[in-house]
Formats: structure tokens, sequence, C-alpha cells
């Protein structure tokens, strides 16, 4: 049987972009990097060792910052609690602001009280993932 040229160097291409791009993920995949994870999650620690406890009152709530059993943050806003993440970039969010990251955990706690304002949180606001039942932001509705 005869092949086309056509289809022949189309498979000739193909064959080409393969293994260009192959060797060239398989390039950047050993190339070692400065900010790798283990960089980044030994930023982390340290920045957990460093954490300022807070204990103020914020446009009329009480915010308070205790020391976690492992050294990370743990944050009550008046008396409930409120679940702060660490992100890959080393700021802070809460379940009330997902979107925006911010330098310490009072940062990111005072910016859930700007976003939710007079509304007390909700049992939701103390934990991440799946809300059944309850407002996606954390808020009492």
């Amino acid at each position: 049987m005869i092949v086309p040229r056509r289809v022949a160097l189309r498979s000739l291409f193909t064959v080409a972009v393969a293994a260009f791009t192959g060797g060239t993920l398989a390039r950047i995949a050993t190339t070692p990097r400065e900010g790798s994870a283990r960089a980044a999650s030994d930023a982390s620690v340290e920045s957990f060792d460093s954490f300022e406890p807070f204990d103020e009152m914020y446009r009329g709530r009480h915010i308070r910052g205790l020391v976690g059993p492992s050294g990370e943050p743990l944050v009550l806003v008046d008396g409930r609690p409120l679940h702060v993440m660490r992100r890959a970039d080393g700021g802070f969010l809460t379940p009330i602001d997902h979107y925006e990251s911010h330098a310490t955990p009072l940062a990111a706690t005072r910016a859930a009280v700007d976003e939710s304002g007079s509304a007390p949180l909700t049992r939701y606001a103390a934990a991440h993932g799946d809300h059944p039942g309850g407002s996606p932001r954390g808020l009492h509705t």
C-alpha cells in the first residue's frame, strides 16, 4: 500500500512536535528553581513561628488571634472561630473573602470583618470546603 504524501507529512509533523514538546517538558521538570515548593513550605513554617497574637476591637467587633496547637493562627471574631488559610504566595485569606490575599492573619481578619459588616459568623466560617445548607461566604442570613 502506498501512503499518500499528505498523510506521511502530517505523521512526520506530529512525531516532531511530540518529540520537541516531550524534550522541553523533561528539561523544565529537571531544572531546579529558586522558588521551589520546599522553599515555600519552609517559609510558611517560619511565618507561623513568628505569628503575633492579637486582641482588639475593630469596627465594633472583638477580634482575637491566638497561636493554635500546631503553631497555626487561630482567629475568633466575637468569640466565633474564623478559618484563616495560608496561600502559596505567603499571604492569608478567609472563607469570607476567598479571592483577596492579605499579608498577615490580622489583616485577613480585618478584611473579613469589613466584608461581613454586622452579620454574625456561622459555624461554616470556621471550616474550609463544602458549605451544605449554609452561606458560602460564612455569613448568617
